[in-house]
């Protein structure tokens, strides 16, 4: 983060926080008097819009530069590394997994006759 988005940043949340003063003041002055005017004056609201417009600019311009994002890399990496660290291991290791291909192939090979008809078991 450089000298200038940190500056910028301060500044912004200098204002920011003068403004929510300016405001909390404001509503103790105008909640003693008989006003029915209960809205922010629109100079305080100015000064919180561009507080955060300050601040997010700061912010902004002092986040470390975006690194591409490869995929297969990292998938890969995931893929020879294996372990608790996989996100796709859970379903990869499914105990109630149904293959179906597997089924049907076996029951094609049934149709043709090719496998026999497993009888049920007796117990």
């Amino acid at each position: 983060m450089g000298f200038l988005s940190r500056f910028i940043a301060l500044f912004g949340l200098v204002l920011l926080a003068h403004a929510g003063y300016s405001a909390h003041e404001h509503t103790l002055l105008y909640s003693n008097s008989n006003s029915n005017s209960t809205a922010l004056p629109h100079d305080i609201i100015i000064e919180a819009l561009a507080s955060l417009v300050l601040v997010s600019t700061g912010l902004v311009l002092g986040a470390e530069k975006l690194k591409p994002i490869s995929w297969s890399e990292w998938a890969g990496q995931i893929e020879r590394e294996g372990g608790a660290r996989n996100p796709f291991l859970r379903l990869e290791e499914r105990y109630a997994f149904w293959d179906v291909r597997a089924k049907r192939k076996e029951f094609a090979d049934w149709i043709r006759g090719d496998i026999p008809v497993p009888s049920p078991e007796k117990s």
